[in-house]
């Protein structure tokens, strides 16, 4: 499902703080609210009923989803991570968050293309999708045509994501224990170091550039296997360029003949096995 609700990126560290805020306040007036209605039933208020509703996880999804960055993608962690904990009720409503993002609206775009590209960015191309075609918890995708003819797909990243990532780490893990989304028995904290520094790498466009660049030598001799090109001169920290590849995601594979499916799960094994005994560098298994 493409994006159609453009929102705009918290992209300083103040109001990306002010999201994590009103979500408490939301949180803490639920549980607040549905205390004070147990009491007048005459029950005693159980806190963890009142934390683990349907309507916290909602709330949390909601502004993990508006903030994107590294909080959005500690929900998604957490939505893959605790799916045989939590409710299937509270699952559903979390795992929501590996749906596709809202898009940032174009005003808020254009500032980060020029940020990137410099005010005459529209100069270097014969066309601009500004409508993506993909958005993400780092960043969104768009088409583009540059004048020497190359038909591009363009990463941007959403502004303030990168520098963001330690305290949205933290501020997520913090409501999470605070929210009751989790049993006590999920063991969270592995998870914090490693996802900072997977997030710092996955924000990182030069390292991504690199890496693009790396397995289309890998696989250069490869021809059942297609690598989009990068763009190197029009990749930047926050923008990274490279050829528009077209495909189907891997699950319509269901629907092809069966012995198209066993060629491709050939291929996936053989990339796979590559990668690990004769490659050294590994994107199959990637988040």
């Amino acid at each position: 499902m493409l994006p159609t609700r453009p929102r705009a990126v918290p992209a300083t560290r103040l109001s990306r703080l002010a999201g994590f805020g009103r979500l408490a306040g939301g949180i803490a007036g639920s549980v607040i609210g549905g205390g004070a209605g147990q009491v007048l039933k005459g029950r005693k208020p159980d806190l963890p009923s009142l934390l683990l509703t349907p309507a916290n996880a909602k709330r949390l999804a909601d502004e993990l989803a508006r903030l994107r960055g590294a909080a959005m993608k500690m929900g998604q962690l957490i939505s893959m991570d605790g799916g045989d904990v939590l409710p299937p009720e509270l699952a559903d409503i979390m795992g929501r968050l590996r749906a596709e993002a809202d898009p940032m609206p174009p005003a808020q775009l254009e500032q980060a293309l020029v940020a990137g590209w410099g005010p005459d960015w529209r100069a270097q191309f014969q066309r601009f999708d500004e409508r993506p075609i993909a958005a993400a918890s780092i960043g969104q995708v768009h088409r583009a045509v540059a004048l020497d003819g190359r038909d591009l797909a363009i990463k941007v990243q959403y502004p303030g994501v990168a520098a963001s990532i330690d305290a949205d780490v933290d501020n997520v893990a913090t409501l999470v224990k605070l929210s009751g989304l989790l049993p006590a028995s999920f063991a969270l904290e592995p998870l914090l170091d490693e996802a900072k520094r997977q997030l710092k790498e996955e924000a990182d466009y030069a390292r991504e550039g690199g890496m693009l660049a790396r397995f289309g030598a890998l696989a250069a001799d490869w021809p059942e296997v297609v690598v989009p090109a990068l763009a190197a001169d029009l990749s930047r920290p926050t923008i990274l360029a490279m050829g528009h590849v077209s495909g189907v995601a891997i699950d319509k594979a269901s629907a092809l003949p069966q012995a198209e499916r066993d060629r491709l799960m050939t291929l996936m094994l053989r990339i796979l096995m590559a990668e690990l005994f004769e490659w050294g560098v590994m994107q199959t298994l990637s988040l």
